[in-house]
C-alpha cells in the first residue's frame, strides 16, 4: 500500500485486525538509479578491481604491523596495550586476508585471535606460540605465488590449530565446559 503523503503512518483497517505502515524515512536517502543499464555492483567491482594491484602491498603492510605487535610484546611483555596491539592486528589479517587475495593466510590469524581471546592469562602464553602464528602467517604471504602453498599452508594452519587447541585446553582446564563453543567447526565452510 502507498504511504501517505503527509509524513504518517497509513492504516488498513479489516474486521479482525489493522495493518499499520510506517513511514520510510530512508525513502529520500536513495538514489535512484538513472541509467537502466548501470549497475552498482559491477561499477564497485570495477572499482575494487582497480585497487587491487595495491592488495599486496597491503597485505604485506598489515603483516609488518603484526610483527611489529609481536616485537612489542617481546619488549614489554604481555600487557593490555600489547595484547589489544596483537590482536587487532591479526584480527584484521584475518579479515583482510580473503579481500586481499591471499586466503590461505587467515588460519594462522585466527588461530592467533583464539589463543589471545581464550586464554585466562595472557602472562602464560608461550611468546614461542606467538612466534609461530607471526611466522606462519608471514610465510604463507611472502610464499603465495609457490604452486604447492595450499598444501604447506594448510599443513601450517592444522598444525597451529593442533598446538592452540592443546594450549587452551591446559590453561582452561580449570573452567570446565569454556572451551566447548570455542572448538565447535565454523559454522560457514573455509
Amino acid at each position: 500500500m502507498a504511504q501517505a503523503r503527509n509524513g504518517r503512518p497509513t492504516v488498513q483497517r479489516f474486521a479482525d485486525h489493522d495493518i499499520i505502515t510506517p513511514v520510510n524515512k530512508l525513502e529520500k536517502a536513495v538514489a535512484k538509479v538513472a541509467l537502466p543499464d548501470d549497475d552498482p555492483l559491477a561499477r564497485a567491482e570495477a572499482a575494487l578491481a582497480q585497487l587491487s594491484g595495491e592488495f599486496g602491498d597491503w597485505m604485506f603492510s598489515e603483516c609488518d604491523r603484526l610483527d611489529a605487535a609481536r616485537c612489542a610484546i617481546r619488549q614489554h611483555g604481555f600487557n593490555k596495550r600489547t595484547i589489544d596491539e596483537l590482536f587487532h592486528a591479526a584480527h584484521d589479517v584475518k579479515g583482510d586476508a580473503a579481500t586481499f587475495g591471499f586466503p590461505l593466510a587467515a588460519g594462522a590469524a585466527e588461530s592467533l585471535c583464539r589463543v589471545l581471546e581464550h586464554s585466562p592469562d595472557s602472562g602464560r602464553i608461550p611468546v614461542a606460540l606467538v612466534d609461530q602464528h607471526v611466522d606462519a602467517v608471514r610465510a604463507i604471504v611472502r610464499e603465495y605465488a609457490r604452486p604447492d602453498i595450499a598444501d604447506i599452508a594448510t599443513a601450517l594452519n592444522r598444525r597451529l590449530r593442533q598446538v592452540s587447541e592443546e594450549f587452551l585446553r591446559h590453561v582452561n582446564r580449570h573452567r570446565p565446559g569454556y572451551l566447548d563453543g570455542v572448538f565447535s567447526p565454523p559454522l560457514a565452510p573455509g
